[in-house]
């Protein structure tokens, strides 16, 4: 493989020119990958890695059907959708074939963020109503808009939330303020909902919408209690609002049973707007909002033409057509239910054998191991968590956290992830996590062994720093720590761990 640069300059290159807000995979450590195919990564050595985080690459990197459909296009014509063309009309015919018969207009946008922010245009336009409600810990893309319905990027001392915004718990029946214990988290949770909603009435504000991801990623691979969106839907439509679903990290079939996640929740919940964006075009930039007509002609009667330069492009659509073709043509849906049921399995065994794993859950391809140092307590493993995908990615297996205590490993692979593959990645894990354990126990039979209360107060505070290594700054933004990013600390812990 040619490189124009070593690994080194490309690092140098990289300070120089690329904003430093832009961070990188495993900073202390950084990975030069210069290909992929299917499930597989490679650096600039050739050394293969597991690619279990992938959600981009969603049929599989460098799928050779997705180039030919987008070489082919290309070759004959790309411009914009004020022409007539047949692929985004054969295209939004295809991708409103998946979902309720309701949601049947398209509006073509290129990334997930795009999609949002015209989400929350077309809700507020609706009736008028200006007003957000947001869950804790959602991450809903990089624009203004956006930053400021995302309590995940918030700022902590710098960020006031705004007046339209409001943020509901995240349901989330493992560390959430409802637990599974409870006798219905899901009308508990959206009780919540319910409050907020007439606290703002009080105030004299209207809620324009809800919106959620089907199932919360950046907030710890989250699945919502059963019948939690059908009770949130009622009253956000009660006040006149719309429901929005966030699909652009978890469908195109990630949960296996069904194409689009919101559809676990039942036949009788059908959100009023659906976004997505990643896995549609396979890393090509593309995404689309999908709604309602009543919806669509309200916003139309703004009498403001909506207009994207790129949005539903020919190419795009082609690609686009080849990524659904793929999806059924390789029974992909199929495969996630199949590996996503084997992965669990396994996992959970591994559960009943580490203390580390506090929970584990997940659906199909989407799947969170909660890491805890305390399984009474859950108190949240997070410097344990970020050396684990330190070790797993020194075995070339390539995982990353998050959560708002950035302990829970997220596993959302390409779909066409393999048992072979489910398996290699918990093998790895169960020695790391192993070798994590051994460490921790000798720690604390250290502790125990020691008889004066001066050397034990010492080795407790030894261990405090041991496990602060990889923790967040509190007075540092948890953002800038996404998906394996720290910093040479983790050098630091790895070597006391000793693994």
């Amino acid at each position: 493989m040619c490189e124009l640069y070593s690994k080194q300059d490309t690092l140098a290159l990289r300070g120089k020119h690329i904003g430093p807000s832009c961070e990188i995979f495993f900073a202390a450590d950084p990975i030069k990958i210069v290909r992929a195919q299917r499930q597989y990564m490679f650096d600039e050595k050739g050394e293969q890695y597991l690619d279990c985080i992938n959600n981009v690459a969603h049929v599989g990197h460098c799928h050779p059907e997705v180039f030919k459909a987008a070489l082919k296009q290309m070759e004959l014509l790309n411009t914009n959708s004020r022409f007539l063309h047949d692929n985004i009309v054969e295209y939004a015919k295809r991708l409103s074939a998946t979902l309720p018969e309701k949601l049947s207009v398209c509006y073509f946008t290129n990334s997930g963020s795009e999609a949002n922010d015209l989400a929350l245009r077309l809700a507020r336009q609706f009736r008028d109503h200006q007003d957000v409600i947001t869950l804790d810990h959602a991450y809903h893309g990089h624009l203004s808009s956006l930053i400021e319905i995302s309590p995940y990027k918030f700022r902590k001392g710098k960020d006031i939330k705004k007046e339209f915004v409001h943020v509901a718990p995240t349901p989330d029946t493992y560390r959430g303020k409802y637990r599974e214990d409870h006798s219905d988290p899901a009308s508990a949770y959206a009780d919540e909902v319910r409050k907020i909603i007439e606290e703002a009435h009080n105030n004299g504000r209207k809620i324009a919408a809800f919106i959620a991801e089907s199932m919360q990623s950046c907030g710890g691979q989250i699945i919502p209690p059963a019948g939690y969106f059908q009770k949130v839907a009622e009253y956000v439509h009660r006040a006149g609002g719309v429901f929005i679903a966030d699909e652009v990290q978890v469908g195109f079939g990630r949960v296996g049973k069904h194409f689009w996640s919101f559809q676990m929740h039942g036949e009788d919940f059908v959100p009023d707007i659906v976004t997505m964006g990643k896995p549609m075009g396979n890393g090509h930039p593309m995404a689309c909002v999908v709604t309602t007509k009543e919806i669509a002609e309200a916003f139309n009667s703004a009498g403001v033409e909506y207009f994207n330069t790129y949005g539903g492009n020919p190419v795009s659509c082609a690609v686009g057509l080849a990524v659904l073709d793929i999806i059924e043509n390789e029974d992909l849906q199929g495969n996630a239910t199949r590996v996503g049921n084997y992965l669990i399995e396994l996992l959970n065994k591994q559960k009943a054998k580490h203390t580390l794993i506090g929970d584990v859950r997940g659906i199909g391809l989407f799947i969170g191991i909660d890491l805890v140092k305390d399984h009474e307590q859950r108190t949240p493993a997070t410097a344990e968590a970020q050396h684990v995908i330190y070790k797993m990615k020194e075995k070339r297996v390539l995982l990353s956290v998050d959560g708002p205590h950035r302990n829970v490993l997220k596993i959302k692979p390409p779909m066409c992830f393999t048992e072979e593959n489910a398996k290699v990645m918990v093998d790895q894990l169960d020695g790391i996590l192993t070798a994590v354990e051994e460490a921790m126990q000798a720690e604390t039979q250290s502790v125990i062994s020691e008889n004066t209360p001066c050397r034990t107060k010492m080795h407790k505070d030894a261990h405090v720093e041991l496990l602060s290594d990889s923790t967040n700054d509190p007075t540092e933004n948890p953002s800038r720590k996404r998906n394996g990013m720290c910093t040479n600390k983790h050098s630091l812990l790895s070597k006391r761990l000793k693994t």
